[in-house]
């Protein structure tokens, strides 16, 4: 089924402002690069600002669906392997994903310009990731999986240098598989440190 024109302008404005940043992407291109004229692209958003919010809307709902929501948790692993598995998952998405990569590259550009822009980098670079890790191991703790400790402390612990290294894949892409290998290294080393081991 071909794509909405609605739907087409948004995926070009999350490439053009990932690259160019929201005062270096022109409507007037924007357009013409679909080919489109300007006048038909105020058929569908009013302005540049509503195209941004927009946008922000779309991939905030496109996380949500991908890693789960403060609504809708992911589900707590029920081995610790588990763990190491649902991380390497969700990195690699992360990793991989155009779609995460661009919004990614958008926030950490527009996150000084736009107030919504800080609010979501804050959500998705850390508190978000850290709120979803401290439900996880919480539970993994009440399954008996890992030691008892603060879940918090170990949620911000655990997902601080994965964030780290998923910026890094972003900055210099040529070290992508050695960032994965680091992060189930860690996460490998994360369970053996913190895991109950069966008896």
């Amino acid at each position: 089924m071909a794509k909405d024109t609605k739907e087409r302008i948004l995926e070009a404005a999350l490439a053009m402002f990932s690259q160019n940043g929201y005062d270096g992407t022109n409507i007037r291109e924007l357009t013409a690069s679909l080919g489109l004229v300007k006048s038909s692209m105020y058929k569908h958003f009013e302005s540049k600002e509503d195209i941004w919010n927009a946008l922000l809307d779309k991939m905030i709902e496109y996380y949500a669906e991908r890693f789960g929501s403060r609504e809708n948790m992911p589900p707590v692993p029920d081995t610790l392997d588990g763990l190491v598995g649902m991380t390497m998952q969700m990195v690699n998405i992360t990793i991989h994903d155009e779609n995460i990569v661009m919004t990614r590259k958008l926030l950490t550009i527009e996150q000084f310009r736009d107030d919504r822009a800080r609010e979501l980098a804050t959500k998705h670079f850390l508190t978000g990731l850290k709120e979803m890790f401290t439900y996880i191991f919480d539970g993994m703790m009440n399954k008996g999986l890992l030691r008892r400790d603060d879940p918090e402390m170990l949620a911000f612990a655990y997902t601080t240098p994965i964030s780290a290294l998923i910026h890094l894949c972003d900055r210099e892409p040529e070290k992508t598989d050695d960032a994965l290998a680091q992060i189930e290294k860690f996460s490998m080393h994360f369970i053996k440190t913190y895991g109950v081991q069966p008896k």
